[in-house]
């Protein structure tokens, strides 16, 4: 078993650590959500969730990472043997995550190739159809979309060339040069989107405060599943790289930094999102509500739309833009894939570089088999059942797990002897009851949602996620250390 590694500075782990939280769903998924969900009113339960459920759990992470300094699936078997099948479970839920999570990011690279070009034409929602997600005509299965398949196969090499490097010539040299670069293309973007004229019909109606909807039930659902999925809670990663910190790591400082990032960064991008939403409405004459989506429909169709009508600017927002979201993007995979290499290696007895090899081969042929003519259908089918389904009770179940079994009340003094924000007893019982009664009601919420409107064909796949899984999960945990 090789020497277990430790992060070469506090900003290494930082950088790592907001490249984690800050991803693909931070550009194109949060500012939907303030819109659609009671505009600048959304921001009482935003902040409320991260701080009692986004910052506290967090901090348990650290601390349980930062305390047990061994993978994650042996985290779980010192408290119980038993419990390591749960870790998992887990483990195997988010190497699906990095899965399609390649193919999003072979998404953003094609089309960052063709940003010079505007090869999208007129048409970039039927564009997008055809050459790049594909449509949810199941007959359309077969076929496969070659440049996505090459952009897989170059996003895939990108991570194992990172990746199979130590912990600070890999991940840590990597995040200090993505997570400024995406920092600044952003605040270039953003102040440029400030300036275009309809800037503030974009903003208005982003910040257009509904104060009705703080009575909604739902609205503080869906702020606290933001919170959840924007920070990567409870997926392993914060518990996995906490895992590398030296002895005089300031547990508590560090959360608070990596959480006002991520929220920092989030909320200024939503306003130049919507600035230029603003602008392609005042240009086009469309009403804003009929241009504003998310997910794929607002990065791969509405916004080439408005960099066609930007002109000469469209041809350097448009790199800019595509770059900054692959960024993100492969900061965000690193930090789903390491897990997965802890966990193996420690159980395998197996080497760093040769493990990470033959990890991205076999991640490479599953990424490939996502790029066929249902491509865009599949991946938000695996997406919303493994998030709303898998990983959000499996949250909870941590919660439990370290709050009640191994005792949230054993990290207070670890977390408090460096930090200069301590925690105590408000902190532990937030974690053992406040944390799993919500995460549980968000999960039902969400369980109702999803099968509720799932299709046949859908239900097969929720259905062949869970076998394998749980066959995965068996054979790992019953081999012998």
């Amino acid at each position: 078993m090789e020497k277990y590694e430790q992060w070469d500075s506090t900003w290494s782990f930082i950088f790592a650590m907001i490249g984690c939280a800050i991803g693909l769903g931070n550009i194109w998924r949060f500012s939907y959500v303030v819109y659609s969900n009671g505009g600048g009113s959304f921001f009482i339960p935003y902040f409320v969730a991260i701080a009692i459920m986004g910052v506290p759990f967090l901090i348990l992470e650290y601390g349980m990472g930062f305390s047990f300094k061994c993978a994650f699936t042996d985290v779980f078997k010192r408290i119980n043997p038993k419990f390591e099948f749960i870790a998992w479970i887990l483990i195997f839920l988010i190497a699906i995550v990095l899965i399609y999570y390649m193919v999003i990011i072979s998404w953003d690279m094609f089309y960052l190739f063709n940003s010079f070009t505007f090869n999208w034409g007129s048409d970039p929602a039927t564009y997008f159809v055809h050459n790049v997600g594909g449509s949810d005509n199941l007959s359309n299965i077969w076929n496969f979309l070659l440049p996505i398949s090459v952009g897989v196969i170059v996003t895939w090499f990108i991570l194992w060339f990172i990746s199979h490097k130590s912990i600070n010539q890999g991940i840590g040299v990597a995040s200090k040069i993505l997570i400024p670069s995406v920092f600044v293309i952003m605040i270039i973007i953003v102040i440029y989107a400030l300036t275009l004229p309809g800037a503030m019909i974009g903003i208005n109606a982003l910040l257009n405060p509904n104060w009705n909807a703080l009575l909604d039930v739902n609205i503080w659902l869906v702020a606290f599943s933001q919170i959840i999925f924007s920070l990567g809670m409870g997926e392993a990663m914060a518990l996995t790289y906490a895992s590398y910190l030296s002895d005089n790591s300031k547990l508590s400082d560090n959360v608070l930094i990596v959480v006002a990032s991520n929220s920092s960064f989030e909320i200024f991008t939503a306003f130049g999102v919507f600035s230029i939403l603003g602008y392609m409405s005042a240009t086009s004459g469309t009403p804003l509500a009929e241009i504003v989506s998310e997910g794929t429909g607002l990065i791969f169709v509405v916004f080439p739309k408005i960099f066609d009508l930007m002109g000469f600017m469209g041809h350097i927002l448009a790199p800019l833009f595509f770059i900054a979201i692959l960024f993100a993007g492969i900061s965000s995979a690193f930090a789903f894939f390491e897990p997965i290499i802890g966990s193996i290696s420690s159980k395998m007895n197996i080497p760093r570089k040769k493990l990470v090899t033959i990890l991205c081969i076999i991640g490479c042929v599953c990424s490939l088999l996502l790029t066929c003519g249902i491509s865009s259908y599949l991946v938000g089918i695996i997406d919303g059942f493994v998030n709303k389904f898998g990983i959000l009770i499996l949250v909870a179940i941590q919660c439990i797990i370290f709050g009640w079994y191994y005792g949230a009340e054993k990290l207070i003094p670890i977390i408090n002897r460096q930090s200069t924000i301590k925690v105590g007893s408000l902190w532990k019982n937030i974690i053992k009851y406040i944390l799993p009664i919500f995460i549980f009601i968000i999960w039902i919420v969400g369980i109702v949602e999803l099968f509720v409107n799932s299709k046949a064909f859908e239900l097969i796949i929720y259905s062949g996620i869970i076998i394998i899984v749980l066959l995965l999960s068996t054979v790992f945990y019953r081999i012998k250390d």
